[in-house]
């Protein structure tokens, strides 16, 4: 048979149709062999492909274009120069392929292609950003040996310091400071702030103080910054004497220090080290005294206390500094105290978190949608509904937002209290400020109803939404009328919802529904009407998941129904491959339960015979049934099973087993 493989001047006609007509001229010299080429033509043509390269990863960001192209001119013998390489470096980079970068830059080098001494530190400085300096030291040496009069940049050095410093590896980055050093660098204060920095974080603050007296023997002079790592370092080894003396003199250098934004940094660093080291009364004492002076933008630096106090989960001591703020007629920035005011809630401080938002509103603040919620709800559940109200009528005054959800957070916040009248009034006052409920504010009210066993009110909403006077009910609504009827015994109307009403308002019970009403019917001890539903649910084509299958063991296990769980999970949940640990849990809680602690054990080891992995529950569940039988041999046995399999004993596991032998001391 004819081979089809197309001749070469098919493939020469193809690569030319792929470049732009200004390069031809440089393809088309690796196919004839003139003379002479014109100079100024082998020029133009290699710039027009400089710019094919430089276009493609920068315009167009396709860098695997780029290297197809350079690709293809290879073939008729085309050899990338250091500007086509420097295009493909920072394309790469900027694509975070730097694994790739670092070999097609070795590659280049490798070849005898490399770009001049500035471009090969740029080149170096994009590679940093890699945060792998073993790579990175590789390229450098490699261009040590092709390029013996190469020196990497004071900056680049500086970086590789502190990325090996990131990772503990401060004696590497000594003998890179003296590498530094032997090749005509003298170092700067960046050079020894960050070796001493790194000694600081692995705790030799002796070394520390030695760079400290050298740089100083070198007549380079700490800055700000050289200070607060240090007294970072000191902190840490909890030498606070150390610490305040060391404090005095960055004080005194912040002074001196002509650059701000470097005591910015230092005034931030030295924060967040008291903050995390505990020292939060050194902090109210800068706050109080501003022993910095001038030399830090005052609005920056309690911004910044605010900030770190806050993270440090002080927000009683934050609210301190925006009193010693507001004193000194300064203005919280409104994140800030919006921070403060969400992490007092989330403390439990609501009080004090209504207090400032009081004090707020006179400059302008108003809480987010977010420490909203959280205000409402934690003011709800200390039953200060005056307070809620207040804050929710502040909400509403507030310009865009949505109203319908604003009042939907605050029902939800009701649902934590047992008062139906306030849900009423809020519904109420919903309709006479026009403001329409939806589906969702409808259902908080049906759902806040069933939770405090207000029955017949969330059936009178239900009813309104049917018969049209609000929005349609969804399936959401009918769930939750349902398990509330289930909830305070009325089984059958509970089913006439679910297997009548429901389909007549064009609604097929998923899943979630059926869960609910199996759930509650066997939690009143209804396991035969469970099962029926369980038999509808599976005839009408319901896919039951783990959690169903969760709720019909640990049911048959609490009726006392122990072998008729076993034959459900042997007939009906291992074969469907839908079983998770809260199932295991649960066979293993009922087998445990019925006093078949053998049964429970060989449960347990057939599931990690079959390539099951059961957490730590499942043994904690069988550890504490051998214990409350003073079974000690045999909990140590299941405990070694345990290890056996990859789990290490948690906090439940000890407190199970301190038990035992509290028994037996007994």
């Amino acid at each position: 048979m004819r081979s089809k493989c197309p001749s070469p001047v098919f493939h020469r006609t193809r690569i030319l149709s792929l470049i732009k007509p200004n390069i031809i001229i440089a393809v088309a010299f690796f196919f004839t062999t003139p003379p002479k080429q014109e100079p100024q033509n082998f020029l133009q043509s290699e710039q027009s492909i400089t710019q094919k390269v430089h276009g493609l990863c920068t315009k167009d960001c396709d860098v695997d274009g780029a290297l197809r192209f350079l690709d293809h001119l290879r073939l008729f013998g085309y050899q990338p120069n250091s500007l086509n390489i420097s295009s493909i470096i920072h394309a790469l980079c900027d694509a975070n392929r730097f694994a790739e970068a670092h070999r097609r830059f070795l590659l280049s080098v490798s070849s005898r292609c490399v770009p001049d001494e500035r471009s090969c530190n740029v080149l170096i400085a994009r590679l940093l950003g890699s945060k792998n300096p073993d790579e990175t030291l590789r390229v450098i040496h490699f261009l040590y040996d092709v390029k013996s009069e190469f020196v990497p940049s004071l900056v680049n050095y500086n970086c590789l310091m502190d990325q090996l410093c990131s990772s503990s590896r401060v004696s590497e980055a000594h003998r890179l400071f003296f590498d530094m050093k032997s090749r005509g660098h003298f170092p700067n204060v960046v050079s020894y702030t960050t070796l001493v920095n790194g000694y600081c974080v692995i705790g030799e603050i002796g070394l520390a103080y030695k760079l400290l007296d050298e740089m100083c023997k070198c007549g380079v002079a700490p800055n700000s910054i050289t200070y607060s790592v240090l007294i970072r370092g000191v902190l840490r080894a909890r030498d606070i004497k150390r610490g305040k003396e060391l404090m005095s003199k960055l004080w005194e250098r912040m002074k001196e220090e002509e650059d701000v934004s470097v005591n910015s940094a230092a005034f931030a660093n030295l924060v967040d080290s008291l903050c995390r080291e505990g020292y939060f009364n050194e902090v109210f004492g800068i706050a109080e005294d501003m022993p910095q002076g001038k030399s830090v933008n005052e609005e920056f630096a309690y911004g910044h206390m605010i900030e770190s106090l806050c993270r440090a989960g002080r927000n009683h001591g934050a609210s301190r500094i925006v009193y010693i703020m507001r004193k000194r007629s300064f203005t919280p920035s409104l994140v800030s105290y919006n921070s403060i005011v969400h992490g007092l809630c989330k403390e439990g401080g609501c009080m004090r978190a209504y207090q400032l938002l009081e004090e707020g509103i006179q400059f302008g603040y108003l809480p987010s949608e977010h420490t909203y919620k959280v205000l409402v709800e934690c003011l709800c559940q200390e039953s200060d509904l005056q307070k809620a109200r207040e804050v929710l009528q502040i909400m509403l005054d507030k310009e865009n937002v949505d109203r319908t959800r604003i009042y939907n957070i605050y029902l939800r916040a009701l649902c934590f209290i047992n008062n139906p009248t306030e849900l009423l009034n809020v519904l109420v006052l919903m309709l006479q400020t026009r403001c329409q409920p939806d589906v969702i504010t409808l259902n908080t009210v049906i759902n806040g109803f069933c939770k405090i066993g207000s029955i017949e009110e969330a059936l009178k909403v239900l009813n309104d939404m049917m018969m049209g006077k609000f929005c349609a009910p969804d399936a959401v609504a009918f769930t939750t009328i349902i398990f509330g009827l289930l909830n305070v015994g009325r089984i059958q109307e509970a089913l006439n919802l679910l297997h009548h009403a429901m389909p007549q308002r064009g609604f097929s019970p998923g899943v979630v529904t059926y869960n609910a009403v199996l759930r509650g019917l066997f939690r009143l001890h209804q396991a035969d009407e469970a099962i029926d539903v369980f038999n509808c649910m599976i005839s009408s084509g319901v896919v039951a998941d783990s959690a169903t299958y969760a709720i019909v063991v640990d049911g048959l296990c609490e009726s006392n129904r122990i072998d008729e769980a076993k034959r459900f999970w042997d007939d009906v949940v291992w074969p469907s491959n839908i079983h998770d640990n809260y199932v295991y849990a649960a066979m293993i809680k009922g087998l445990c339960r019925s006093g078949k602690l053998n049964e429970a054990c060989h449960f347990l080891y057939e599931l990690i015979d079959s390539g099951v992995t059961p957490n730590i529950v499942s043994y904690n569940v069988v550890i504490d049934s051998a214990c409350k039988l003073g079974m000690k041999r045999e909990a140590y046995q299941i405990l070694g099973e345990m290890r056996k399999n990859g789990l290490n004993p948690d906090a439940v596991t000890w407190r199970i087993l301190d038990k035992l032998h509290g028994n037996l001391r007994k």
